[in-house]
This record gives C-alpha cells, sequence and structure tokens, in this order.
C-alpha cells in the first residue's frame, strides 16, 4: 500500500465528530476537510515522512506526493502536504518556485492552508533566494484573494528576521485598500512582523528601530485609507506612544 493511500486512510479515521464542528466554524468560505486537529494531521505527516525517508525518496518524489495530496482538495491532506514540502528545505532550488507557485495559485483556498505553506515553504526558498522576493510582488497584483494573501505571509518570518523590508513595504502598498478582510489581515500581520525584526539581525537594537519606524511611517501616511483590521494588525507590537499615535484620527 503506498504512502498517499495510508495517509489519507489514517486522516480519515481521525476526521468527524467535534474536530468537524470546530474546523466549519473557523472559516468562513466552504471548505473541504476531513475534520482532523491541525497535531494530529502533522503527527500522520511526519509519521509517514519517516516512512519516506527510510526508503529513500528524493526531493521529486516527495514533492510529486505533494501535487497528489494538493490535487485532493482536502484541507487536511493540504496540510500535510506542507510538512513534507518543509522537510526538504535543504534541498530547495530558485526552480522550485514554479512548483510553490502552482500549488499558491491552484489549490490554495483557504487562509490556514495558505499561512502553513507560505510562511514555511515559500518563505524558507525566498529567504534562500532573495530574488525571488520579487515575485511576491507579482503576486500581490493577482485578483485571487488567497494569492494576495500569500504574497504578505510569504514574508512574515523572513520580515521578523529583518529581510525584505522594501519589498514588505512595496506589497503593504500594493494591498493597502483592499477590501477582503484575509488580505488586510495578511499584510497588517507582515507589517507587524517586519516591525518586530529580532534583535540577532546584523545591527541589533538599530536595525529594529529603523524597521519600526519604517512601518510606522507607512501607517501615519496612509491611515486615512488604511483599513482599520489591517492598520490594528500593524501597530499591535509596536510602542505604546506610537500605538497612540497611529490610532488617533
Amino acid at each position: 500500500m503506498d504512502i498517499l493511500v495510508r495517509i489519507r486512510q489514517d486522516l480519515i479515521a481521525e476526521g468527524g465528530g467535534k474536530a468537524r464542528e470546530s474546523s466549519d466554524r473557523l472559516f468562513k468560505e466552504s471548505v473541504l476537510a476531513y475534520g482532523v486537529k491541525v497535531p494530529v494531521v502533522n503527527r500522520i505527516a511526519k509519521k509517514y515522512l519517516a516512512v519516506a525517508k527510510a526508503e529513500g525518496w528524493d526531493k521529486l518524489q516527495i514533492f510529486d506526493l505533494c501535487d497528489e495530496l494538493w490535487e485532493s482538495g482536502v484541507m487536511e491532506e493540504g496540510l500535510a502536504a506542507c510538512i513534507f514540502s518543509e522537510s526538504q528545505a535543504k534541498e530547495y532550488t530558485a526552480d522550485d518556485f514554479g512548483r510553490f507557485e502552482g500549488w499558491v495559485k491552484n489549490h490554495v483556498n483557504n487562509w490556514a492552508t495558505c499561512d502553513t505553506l507560505c510562511n514555511h515553504t515559500v518563505g524558507d526558498l525566498v529567504t534562500m533566494y532573495p530574488e525571488l522576493a520579487e515575485k511576491l510582488i507579482g503576486w500581490a497584483k493577482s485578483e485571487n484573494r488567497w494569492v494576495k494573501r500569500a504574497a504578505a505571509v510569504s514574508l512574515i518570518v523572513p520580515g521578523r528576521k529583518g529581510l525584505f523590508l522594501d519589498e514588505v513595504l512595496q506589497i503593504a502598498g500594493i494591498l493597502l485598500v483592499d477590501p477582503d478582510d484575509m488580505v488586510q489581515k495578511g499584510y497588517g500581520w507582515m507589517l507587524k512582523a517586519a516591525s518586530m525584526s529580532e534583535s540577532f539581525v546584523k545591527g541589533g537594537d538599530e536595525v529594529k528601530k529603523e524597521h519600526i519606524r519604517a512601518v510606522f511611517d507607512f501607517v501615519m501616511k496612509n491611515k486615512a485609507v488604511m483599513p482599520r483590521t489591517a492598520l490594528r494588525y500593524a501597530i499591535e507590537k509596536m510602542p505604546e506612544e506610537l500605538k497612540k499615535q497611529a490610532m488617533e484620527r
């Protein structure tokens, strides 16, 4: 019995009940799901990732399995695919962007799979190959709400490390007045992450202050048109005095 079938059987066996009811409440849109809690999905995926490694699977075999998991359209299978794709981070090449982009554009249809895939798989790739950040700017111009959110949330982890500030501000500018709350929350979260640049970054606290100021200046320049949802996310971790100024009408 192949790994895909075994993953699917285990997910179905764990599905339903209160977990399914909870899953239904988390999403405004219709999401195809078995009703399996995320920690259980992760456990099942890691179980079969270990099997794949023991059988000597290479990156392409792993990614082919990810394709099949994504194509099912079931949320938990997409989340499992993220565990498998993340496991190959050390083997990523810039050419992998095309496959990841296909997953985003063709299969992501809720915030859970969007954020899981982009926070890690896409974010790790862009960190390794900074020239790819330019492609995220193209995503921000999409008409697809999840592709737009993906443009932002792909830079959350890199943003916390003090990376891609220019791209963060550019993407936020493109998405500034988007009416979709999922997009607003995504780019607000990205701005918050950029303002939180960790002190281990080269330059330490000075870099952190510079990034807080850049995000604050962006908010102050645009707050007249910036949706309050995005604004509140963006300033959440700022010093109280800056938050107060940003919230003033």
